[in-house]
């Protein structure tokens, strides 16, 4: 577990409002946005991100989801489904959850005793980096999670 600063990244992005219950609709969308990139000539330059705003913990209100692809410049026009932003930097509590997604929580829950017992203000924003995603064998899947935290 570390606290960093991730430096700005551009991204090609998908914006919805959900619930946690809904997460699994938006499995499809990573595979848009490379689509997307690819018909745009784009170089990828990281894994697919989800990113979470205003989630507290509560599965039943709605909160806002950014499932985000790491590209390396952002087109000057672009008139597509998706969106594109340069993202300031972002200081982070992060930590590396190896498995199933379903122990997700578990990581989460280490990272807020973290975030807590060292005196640190969480800023309702956090990132999920799916460093590998492997739908028929979960016990592969790499996420490194990171939870914002306010700057001091």
């Amino acid at each position: 577990m570390q606290i960093k600063e991730v430096k700005p990244v551009n991204f090609l992005f998908f914006r919805t409002e959900t619930k946690v219950t809904e997460l699994g609709n938006f499995l499809p969308v990573a595979k848009d946005l490379f689509k997307e990139a690819v018909k745009l000539d784009l170089w990828v330059t990281g894994p697919v991100h989800w990113h979470y705003y205003g989630f507290a913990g509560d599965e039943t209100k709605p909160f806002t989801l950014e499932i985000a692809l790491p590209v390396a410049t952002l087109p000057g026009q672009y008139d597509g489904k998706f969106h594109l932003t340069r993202t300031e930097p972002f200081r982070c509590v992060a930590d590396v959850h190896e498995g199933n997604w379903f122990e997700i929580p578990n990581t989460y829950r280490k990272i807020m005793e973290f975030v807590s017992s060292n005196g640190l203000m969480p800023i309702g924003v956090n990132r999920e980096l799916y460093i590998n995603a492997d739908f028929s064998h979960p016990e592969a899947n790499v996420t490194e999670i990171q939870l914002g935290v306010a700057t001091v």
